[in-house]
């Protein structure tokens, strides 16, 4: 486990107790939203400012969700992507935290109030994630470390044909019991204080879906604070009805933007056979999975 008191004196982050923003971006979304919204009266005893960025079509479902939870509906039909839409929702951030979320998770009782106290008493904290479980209730591992060159070629080449090897299991992580400092943590709940988010000015809008939080991780670390996972702080995550309406598409935006991240976070010129190598790996891993979604 890493010690975070035991990390060199970093510049805070820390936002006062105050209010937060909720973020989310609906894609066209089924009950999901409404079960989100609902869940999470009970994860805070705060008031929180809930902002939903509308990146698909059926705009009267989310208009309606929206009223009936007094959030706010951002969005002219464009889909700008998960980083994309996050950022439209938090332009106009007043508020001490922000949280960005999918819509596709469960609060549990207490849990965004979890996180938030987390933080104040870490000053250092720049990003921090709750404990994601599957509706199953095993643990999703959200908390990793950020993927290296021998690393991912490692768990590129190996991942899906042996998933615990070592490349794969050092990646995923620990998922420690005890609040602990993580190399990035999954967008699909992060909160961060306001004054971070700004000075990071939000998600990477490069990658239109996926790595956009091994990015942000990445460079919450450079800007000298920590990524800290919560596991006090529990949320459930279905994983989405993205994946399940769009596999195909799905498969490859990840695999591109997995590429994408290591060309941009390794660009010398010596590392290019090793970007090669973990390149070629994630696109034989990605026709593997296309192949499987199309037989499914």
């Amino acid at each position: 486990m890493t010690d975070v008191a035991s990390q060199p004196s970093r510049e805070s982050a820390q936002a006062p107790l105050g209010t937060v923003r909720v973020v989310t971006v609906a894609y066209n979304p089924g009950p999901e939203l409404e079960r989100f919204l609902e869940s999470l009266r009970a994860a805070t005893a705060r008031v929180p400012a809930v902002v939903i960025a509308d990146n698909g079509t059926e705009h009267e479902r989310v208009e309606s969700t929206a009223e009936r939870y007094g959030a706010r509906v951002v969005g002219d039909g464009t889909n700008r992507g998960y980083g994309g839409g996050a950022n439209l929702a938090a332009r106009d951030l007043t508020e001490d935290w922000i949280v960005v979320a999918n819509p596709d998770i469960v609060w549990r009782p207490g849990s965004l109030d979890t996180l938030i106290e987390a933080a104040r008493a870490e000053p250092r904290a720049g990003c921090l994630g709750p404990r994601l479980l599957n509706p199953d209730g095993s643990i999703y591992p959200s908390g990793r470390a950020l993927p290296t060159l021998v690393g991912g070629a490692g768990h590129a080449v190996l991942g899906r044909v042996w998933p615990g090897n070592p490349f794969s299991a050092r990646y995923h992580g620990t998922n420690e019991d005890a609040t602990h400092a993580v190399g990035w943590l999954s967008g699909a709940c992060v909160l961060l204080p306001a004054a971070a988010w700004k000075r990071l000015g939000g998600f990477n809008e490069d990658y239109f879906m996926f790595f956009e939080d091994v990015d942000l991780g990445a460079r919450v670390g450079r800007a000298g604070w920590l990524n800290l996972q919560v596991p006090d702080a529990v949320v459930v995550h279905s994983q989405g009805a993205s994946w399940k309406s769009r596999p195909e598409r799905m498969i490859r935006a990840h695999h591109d933007s997995a590429r994408r991240y290591v060309n941009a976070s390794h660009p010398a010129a010596w590392q290019a056979p090793v970007r090669w190598l973990v390149s070629a790996g994630l696109r034989a891993r990605e026709e593997i999975a296309v192949r499987s979604a199309r037989r499914g």
